[in-house]
């Protein structure tokens, strides 16, 4: 048995094994102190910008809407990203917190992770320094 075919097989192996890893790029974010969030209210067709500072609570109907962080890539990447990591929680009079979704929403892609409820639809459309000027 030749030595040359065994060879090609370890590397082969190798870089099946090795290539991967080296094919996860890490690209740097800047943590931001405001998440900018969009709101429907389906029954009225209420549509609102929501800024909330992080580690703030909001309400947005009978949604307590809780921002943990927001990140963004920095400005000389392409294509911008803005994620953040909510915990949205229905409140009912009388009874407990019902949650509704807790996890990370991403502005570029708001259907990869949505949040779902009958009455309300909420994405994110970004990371601010500070919170946007109501329209």
């Amino acid at each position: 048995m030749s030595f040359r075919p065994l060879m090609l097989l370890v590397l082969c192996i190798a870089l099946v094994t090795l290539l991967p890893f080296a094919a996860h790029a890490v690209v740097p974010t800047q943590e931001q102190p405001v998440v900018v969030l969009r709101a429907l209210d389906k029954m009225t067709a209420r549509v609102e910008e929501i800024g909330i500072p992080v580690g703030k609570t909001i309400q947005f109907g009978n949604l307590s809407i809780v921002a943990k962080t927001c990140r963004t890539t920095l400005p000389e990447e392409t294509p911008p990203e803005s994620a953040t990591y909510l915990e949205v929680s229905e409140v009912k009079p009388g009874a407990q917190d019902v949650p509704v979704f807790q996890g990370w929403m991403f502005a570029s892609s708001p259907a990869l992770s949505a949040m779902e409820h009958p009455i309300y639809d909420i994405w994110v459309t970004g990371c601010k320094d500070k919170i946007p000027a109501n329209k």
